[in-house]
C-alpha cells in the first residue's frame, strides 16, 4: 500500500461501518487505482458455495469509493462524493477469496474544473472482480458525482 494513501483505508473503515464489519482489506491504494480484498467465509456464501453476489457488489463499490477519495482528496473540503448509479455484470461463479481492482475512468483535471465552475461533476470508476484463482468473475462500473457543499 502506498503510504500517501493509507488514510483512505482508515477513513473508509471509520465512516462506512459495513467496510469494517465485513473486514475488507485495502491491498493497494493509489490516486487512480485501488485493489481491495474480501476473505471467503461460510456466512458470506450463496446457495452454490461461492461468495454471494452482494459481497461481490459491496467489495467493488467500496473499492470505487476509495478511488473517489484518493483521486479527489484536495476537493473533499468542498464536495461530497456520492454514488449516482452502478451496473454490474456477473461473468462466472466466484469461488474463494475475492479481490477487486478499481480504476478511475474520468479525468481528474476535468472533474476539478467542472467543480470549480460551480458544476456537479460526474465520473466513472471501473471495477474488475476476481476470485481466488485469479479468474474474472464480474465487472462493475460505478458512476460518482461530487456534490458541492454550499456554505
Amino acid at each position: 500500500m502506498t503510504a500517501d494513501y493509507d488514510w483512505v483505508a482508515e477513513t473508509m473503515a471509520k465512516t462506512v461501518p459495513w467496510v469494517g464489519t465485513t473486514g475488507i482489506e485495502f491491498l493497494e491504494l493509489e490516486a487512480e487505482r485501488v485493489v481491495c480484498a474480501l476473505r471467503d467465509t461460510p456466512e458470506r456464501r450463496n446457495h452454490v458455495g461461492g461468495p454471494h453476489a452482494a459481497m461481490m457488489f459491496g467489495l467493488a463499490e467500496t473499492a470505487s469509493g476509495a478511488v473517489a477519495l484518493a483521486a479527489f482528496t484536495p476537493l473533499l473540503e468542498r464536495a461530497v462524493p456520492l454514488v449516482i448509479s452502478s451496473e454490474i455484470h456477473y461473468e462466472k461463479l466466484a469461488l474463494g477469496d475475492l479481490t477487486t481492482e478499481a480504476i478511475l475512468g474520468g479525468d481528474i483535471g476535468r472533474v476539478t474544473a467542472e467543480l470549480d465552475e460551480g458544476g456537479r461533476p460526474e465520473f466513472p470508476v471501473h471495477c474488475t472482480i476476481r476470485d481466488s484463482a485469479g479468474s474474472t468473475t464480474g465487472r462493475m462500473t460505478v458512476r460518482w458525482t461530487l456534490r458541492p457543499e454550499r456554505f
